[in-house]
């Protein structure tokens, strides 16, 4: 038997890695700017994640939700905490989409109603429910289409208003930043009258903070540059556990809990709250928010004077860079010949969003080489 191949893989293949780095079998060093795709929130194989995680394995790697797990409290109190939902409860699952299908499934049941208003260019997962919330047909099979999924373009207020004026949409959902689509930033002013229209209507409003959560922006989440922007549900995954399998639901106190409504095997398991409180540890010891902002704010300041780039956008160190050109290659050559990790958002935009503590020296070496590049 051999592995389905999805993926267009580059021939290398990291086997260790610290901090902002990985490493090949012989050795060799690259610079980690993406993360695994926003996953490593505090590095590869911090040495307080790997305790936590060692720890726990040794003591009860798993049992099922039947049973009281106080880890999980911990963990749901830790996170209101951080992230100032104290009032909000949390249901941890497996996965960002896995996290986007129960908000869906939540806002159905609290108003009665089947649709979901999401954005153009929205990426929010590829089950059933996240890839027909996920706007590129070419993911979403026969079985997927569905008439309860509706978008509008982001930051098109009259658009999202109109709509949601029906009172047709159990949810609208938004992500805090669009990843996937080259990284682009909703407006405030979108933001809030987004948020003004679904009240008025009934109509849950979701903030989508898988990639752009856990203080990629920052903020904890990106939600919170807006003043006056609270989401009835937040989804996050990705950061939460630094490459543990994990997701979270955090539900407002609206919502009334149902026996049954929601369920999970795996979800909210004892390693993965293990390496999620770990994760909360290193984030708070070592400042890494503020870290992301500043480091972020270098970046995007540096980027900004280079001649040529057609856009550069972001948040923190969730960071796109729009080039005139093909940012295929140009990823290639920074891999190949600088040995740096970058990600890509279509053809012209390359991506960056590494651990939440890169320094300023690993942001300059960037620089440096992107420049180099650049300028051929």
């Amino acid at each position: 038997m051999k592995t389905f191949p999805v993926y267009s893989l580059y021939d290398i293949e990291p086997v260790r890695g610290a901090g902002s780095y990985v490493y090949t079998a012989d050795g060799t060093e690259y610079l980690d700017l993406y993360g695994g795709h926003a996953v490593i929130s505090i590095g590869h194989a911090h040495p307080t994640y790997v305790k936590a995680v060692a720890d726990q394995v040794a003591k009860l790697g798993f049992y099922s939700n039947s049973v009281q797990n106080s880890l999980q409290e911990r963990l749901a109190e830790r996170i209101g905490q951080v992230s100032g939902l104290t009032d909000y409860s949390a249901f941890f699952v497996n996965s960002g989409a896995e996290a986007n299908e129960n908000a869906f499934k939540l806002a159905s049941f609290h108003t009665g109603r089947s649709k979901i208003l999401a954005m153009s260019k929205a990426f929010h997962g590829r089950t059933s429910g996240a890839v027909a919330a996920t706007d590129n047909p070419a993911i979403r099979a026969p079985f997927n289409r569905t008439d309860n999924v509706d978008f509008t373009p982001l930051n098109d207020i009259e658009a999202a208003v109109s709509a949601l004026q029906t009172g047709q949409y159990a949810a609208v959902i938004i992500e805090g930043i669009q990843g996937v689509s080259g990284i682009h930033v909703p407006s405030p002013e979108f933001m809030l009258a987004v948020q003004e229209a679904a009240r008025k209507r009934g109509t849950v409003v979701i903030a989508d903070e898988i990639q752009s959560g856990y203080g990629r922006t920052g903020k904890f989440f990106a939600f919170q540059h807006v003043d006056g922007f609270m989401p009835d549900i937040v989804t996050c995954a990705k950061g939460i556990a630094n490459g543990f399998p994990m997701g979270a639901v955090l539900i407002s106190p609206a919502f009334e809990p149902v026996k049954s409504m929601l369920g999970t095997t795996f979800g909210g398991n004892h390693l993965a709250c293990a390496a999620a409180l770990a994760v909360l540890d290193v984030i708070a010891d070592e400042k890494l928010i503020e870290n992301a902002a500043e480091v972020g704010e270098y970046l995007l300041g540096e980027l900004a004077k280079i001649p040529g780039l057609k856009e550069v956008r972001g948040r923190g160190l969730m960071i796109g860079i729009e080039i005139d050109g093909d940012a295929g290659s140009l990823r290639k050559q920074l891999l190949f010949d600088r040995h740096i990790f970058t990600g890509g958002a279509g053809k012209n935009v390359v991506r960056l969003l590494p651990a939440l503590g890169l320094s300023r020296s690993q942001a300059d070496r960037f620089l440096s080489n992107f420049k180099e590049l650049i300028a051929q």
